[in-house]
């Protein structure tokens, strides 16, 4: 498995990064471990998780995905060491009052909270990577598009939020920090902010990337390759619709998009005649559809790692393999050509 460098610091992550949000909901404790287990032995040492975790987010389960990863810490001790794991703190709005209540934004009371919180139910005295999933204020994310200016007089000014998670990295609570779901200007801020007031520089940004959804590319890939914020691309097979068991109206029982209705930014007119021509590429050269999509991922310059998600081993080991497909000069023009034909299917 191959190791990349996570932002500027010491650390190197492996290539493909273990996500975990359907623990708790779709996955049992049992099935959590195994995949950890799994994973870990074929080479992954990134692991990604969030206090809201799993999704979708009810007040009965929040939490129970990092207390699945700390039950199996408790077990299995001495691999702490060897593991990088990355939580998230939740940003203000967008619902939820279960996590920390209506109050909840991006200040040093939540922060802390957050943390504490976090590592009691991951039982470590640290986190290697903590993000923030999403900003306080009002911005595109989560499939938004056509930008409208709102003044966000609530939401937690950078500079104070930087200086909360500055005191975690002091404090030995976190080794780096990391951003989710950010724009140019977000990260541009946090990085002037870091060194205006000399504090510690954001190292990663998680962002949705896959063949249907390649925004990034368009404000962010420059700075993620001049800044040295590398792209954790979540989302990259698209909840699975670049795996074609969605076409034409299937709805496979316990898949995802079956099971939940909130990711509508999957199933967009576009998307289904984006995902055919992928797919087709995909079986024209003998490829597996959902390894073609993530070894596009993987080898894009300003990725870091590639978060793939999975319900079962079978699936997992597919996605972990993904990192030995090479896909050929041919491929790539005819993904290119694909893309000119639906650009954007799924913001």
């Amino acid at each position: 498995m191959e190791l990349r460098r996570l932002g500027r610091t010491d650390m190197q992550v492996s290539l493909i990064c273990l996500g975990t949000m359907t623990w708790g909901e779709q996955n049992t404790e049992a099935e959590a471990h195994a995949q950890l287990d799994f994973a870990l032995d074929r080479g992954v040492n990134f692991i990604d998780t969030a206090e809201m975790y799993p999704v979708p987010p009810r007040p009965e389960t929040q939490g129970r995905t990092e207390a699945y990863i700390g039950t199996w810490l408790a077990k299995r001790p001495s691999l702490r060491a060897k593991i990088i794991l990355a939580t998230k703190v939740a940003g203000g709005g967008r619902g939820m009052p279960h996590v920390r209540g209506e109050g909840r934004k991006l200040d040093r009371a939540n922060i802390e909270a957050a943390i504490n919180d976090s590592l009691t139910r991951l039982q470590t005295d640290y986190v290697d990577l903590y993000q923030i999933h999403w900003p306080d204020r009002a911005t595109n994310m989560f499939g938004q598009l056509g930008y409208v200016h709102t003044e966000s007089p609530d939401a937690v000014p950078i500079e104070e939020t930087l200086a909360a998670l500055a005191d975690l990295v002091k404090a030995g609570k976190v080794r780096a920090l990391g951003l989710s779901n950010e724009t140019p200007w977000g990260v541009m801020e946090f990085l002037r902010a870091a060194e205006n007031l000399n504090l510690p520089r954001v190292v990663s940004i998680q962002n949705p990337y896959s063949l249907l959804n390649r925004s990034f590319e368009v404000g962010l890939a420059e700075m993620a390759l001049r800044e040295e914020v590398g792209l954790l691309a979540y989302s990259p097979l698209a909840m699975g619709v670049l795996m074609g068991k969605y076409f034409d109206g299937a709805r496979p029982a316990g898949a995802r998009l079956t099971l939940f209705d909130r990711f509508t930014r999957y199933f967009t007119p576009q998307a289904e005649p984006a995902a055919k021509l992928y797919v087709e590429i995909a079986r024209r050269h003998g490829l597996d559809p959902a390894q073609m999509a993530l070894a596009y991922v993987n080898n894009r310059p300003f990725v870091t790692s590639n978060i793939i998600g999975a319900t079962n081993l079978e699936q997992l080991d597919a996605n972990i393999r993904s990192a030995e497909v090479t896909l050929s000069a041919e491929v790539l023009a005819e993904i290119e050509e694909a893309h000119q034909v639906h650009p954007y299917p799924c913001p």
